[in-house]
């Protein structure tokens, strides 16, 4: 690369400086070597030996909440209020693993009743509830 010093009338150069894209690969290929051992380490784990047969899956409890078109609500088939419930939700919350709920709100039985239920449930920790889909079996 030659340099003109004297220059032109017009004082106009037309030649791009590449210095600085010279240093700025320099400092990328730089980089590149630092790095590339970093990425290539390997750290050996001892796993334990593969077996043939699956562990056996562990069903989770189930309660099955449901709520009749009079607002009744029924725990496991039984009759309860809403005060029986609460210490239903007290036993089952402390237990490990936790009991999945399935709530089937009746589609005639009124909103309230099912917010104080899912209320109730939540304020004393219970964690895994689900709605369960009754419409098929509905007239």
């Amino acid at each position: 690369m030659s340099m003109n010093v004297a220059g032109d009338k017009s004082g106009i150069m037309c030649e791009v400086n590449m210095t600085p894209l010279i240093d700025v690969m320099l400092v990328l290929i730089v980089t590149l070597i630092m790095t590339l051992p970093i990425q290539t380490h390997a750290v050996k784990l001892d796993m334990p030996p593969p077996t043939d047969q699956p562990p056996p899956p562990v069903l989770p409890e189930v309660i099955n909440l449901d709520i009749d078109f009079d607002d009744t609500v029924y725990w496991d088939g039984n009759k309860v209020d809403l005060n029986q419930l609460e210490g239903y939700f007290k036993v089952e919350s402390k237990k490990d693993p936790q009991p999945e709920m399935h709530l089937r709100p009746d589609k005639r039985s009124h909103y309230d009743t099912t917010a104080k239920v899912l209320a109730s449930a939540q304020r004393h920790g219970m964690t895994k509830i689900g709605f369960v889909n009754t419409t098929e079996f509905s007239e």
